[in-house]
């Protein structure tokens, strides 16, 4: 009976498993538990046909890409450290966003390592080699791995002594850089002379910035210039600063063209064009564009002496650069006529907030119609120096005191004896620099600086200069040390002129007592004081523990016997 049940037990049980199932449950008997598979992936086609992996081999792919990961990663650590390596022998820091070399007497073998460095800064925006002057001529060396860097945004070369062959390799690497928004070549004399038009086609419509100073640009490059001016829909900023030859043959071309162009750059913000030997036919081909260049916000037209007598060709059209906030015309001979022509509409440049015609001598004699026509509750900046400023011209500038961030009156004797004047228009706080160099000021003068001191007016003054001023006696200067209230000050001058010597010993110690209450100077020019080896030692001192730049003649008999007058001191006095 049991055995009959027995029998339909497993009748039933047979009748209820298939074929398969039976088979299935051997297999299972014959492996061990860690290698069994689900059931499901087993009925599936094999893997090497319907292309999904065994888990076997999912854990091997993963384990490879980790360690593959891992080994990227080694890798990079490796490369970074290879920068850090490089940056710190140069005496930088790294920063894989920013590659600041400047100034680093870079050779062609650093150049050469630098640039297989690349590949381990791929998130590098900015590039700054300016003023290495070894690595001119190997500028290859270095543009073959800027795709490495495709992200870089700024890139400096000033001063780098570059070549032809230099420029020409730059141009076809522009094509790596689509991103570069600022390209500065300055002081490289080589770019000029139809070399700059290499590069100049190659230029992305997402540059910003071009500075091209002193690079002896010609006319053929103006006309190149101004080819591509047009293409270039965001240039807000254009310095091609000192390069006289650049308005050259101005009826073939030339600076017109660039002139002419410039219309069509419609964001520009900032124009640079100091000592360009322009011309007065040279602002007339200038004058056309500015009313399409509302944006203007920096005009220089400074150190251009053939603008005298002509300077209405600009002024004329001035009214339209309602957001013009400086312009620039110093040292350009201007005469009588072109400071009226210019102080017509001055009163429409609501947005101005410096204006500059110091070393125009005519200046002196309009001060006061220049301040009546500045909107002068915005004006920051008004230097009047080598402007032959009279009793009244001086008075009229005290007007402007109050809202002055920068006082520059230097080389004005009528400021000798009436520094008061000046000082007692100041507002507290507000001026930031002084510059009262040969001036002829005198003991009281000091004096009375001394006072507006001690009053905290000049708790923000950085910058003081008071040099050659010889006739101040060591009263005033010990006066104006012990004065205190300077706690801004970072840059004092108080040199004698180079023909001249004196003893400091009179106000020397009130000078070593008040640098602890000069917390922000960096900076101290004495020039031609002499001092003995005590007193001497006792300032290095005082200055030991403070990152002070002195400026103080080591042996005066020597500076007397090598002095060559500086282009300053060459001007005509007044």
């Amino acid at each position: 009976m049991e055995a009959a049940d027995g029998q339909r037990g497993r009748g039933v049980g047979s009748q209820r498993r298939s074929p398969l199932d039976v088979i299935m449950s051997q297999i299972r008997r014959k492996r061990t538990a860690s290698d069994r598979k689900p059931l499901r992936r087993f009925l599936s086609q094999p893997s090497e046909h319907s292309g999904i992996p065994e888990d076997g081999e999912m854990e091997a792919r993963e384990e490879r890409g980790k360690s593959e990961a891992v080994a990227a990663d080694s890798e990079r650590d490796i490369g970074w450290g290879r920068v850090c390596a490089f940056l710190q022998r140069m005496g930088k820091k790294a920063d894989s966003r920013s590659l600041s070399l400047a100034h680093c007497d870079l050779t062609a073998t650093d150049l050469l390592e630098l640039a297989k460095l690349l590949q381990c800064l791929p998130q590098l925006e900015e590039m700054d080699l300016s003023w290495n002057e070894l690595i001119g001529g190997c500028l290859k060396a270095l543009t073959s791995h800027l795709p490495h860097v495709g992200g870089v945004r700024t890139l400096r070369l000033c001063n780098c002594r570059l070549t032809a062959d230099d420029i020409a390799a730059m141009g076809e690497a522009l094509s790596c850089l689509p991103l570069l928004e600022i390209l500065d070549l300055s002081w490289n004399s080589s770019v000029g002379g139809g070399v700059l038009q290499s590069l100049l086609g190659k230029l992305h419509p997402t540059l910003r910035e071009l500075h091209l100073v002193a690079c002896q640009l010609t006319a053929a490059d103006a006309s190149a210039l101004g080819e591509v001016v047009a293409a270039l829909p965001r240039l807000s900023v254009l310095d091609v600063s000192c390069n006289p030859r650049l308005t050259q043959e101005l009826d073939a071309g030339g600076f017109g063209k660039l002139g002419a162009a410039l219309s069509h750059a419609a964001a520009l913000t900032t124009l640079r064009l100091q000592a360009c030997g322009l011309t007065t036919h040279c602002l007339l081909a200038l004058g056309g564009s500015l009313p399409r260049l509302r944006s203007m916000r920096e005009l220089d037209l400074s150190c251009n002496k053939g603008l005298a007598g002509g300077l209405r060709n600009l002024t004329l059209h001035l009214p339209h650069l309602t957001h013009l906030e400086s312009l620039d015309l110093h040292l350009c001979c201007l005469s009588q006529a072109d400071l009226e022509a210019l102080i017509q509409v001055l009163s429409s440049l609501t947005a101005l907030t410096q204006l500059n015609v110091s070393s125009n001598k005519e200046a002196g004699g309009v001060v006061h119609q220049l301040v009546s026509a500045l909107p002068l509750t915005q004006v920051r900046q008004l230097p009047l120096n080598s402007c032959s400023l009279n009793e009244e011209s001086y008075t009229a500038l005290a007007l402007a005191v109050p809202f002055l961030r920068s006082v520059d009156v230097s080389w004005c004797k009528v400021v000798g004896g009436r520094l008061a004047l000046l000082l007692d228009a100041l507002q507290p706080s507000v001026i930031l620099e002084l510059r009262l160099s040969s001036c002829e000021l005198n003991t009281d003068d000091l004096w009375h600086l001394a006072a507006v001191c001690r009053r905290g007016c000049l708790s923000s003054l950085r910058l003081l200069d008071l040099s050659y001023n010889g006739s101040v006696g060591g009263d005033g200067w010990a006066a104006l040390f012990a004065a205190g209230g300077l706690a801004s000050l970072e840059d004092v001058d108080l040199s004698l002129r180079p023909s001249t010597s004196a003893s400091c010993s009179a106000w020397l110690p009130a000078l070593l007592c008040s640098v602890p209450r000069l917390p922000a100077l960096t900076r101290l020019a004495a020039q031609r004081w002499k001092i003995s080896s005590k007193e001497r030692q006792q300032l290095n001192h005082c200055l030991r523990k403070k990152s002070v730049m002195l400026e103080w003649d080591p042996d005066i008999k020597d500076v007397t016997l090598s002095y060559k007058p500086s282009p300053e001191e060459s001007q005509p006095e007044e």
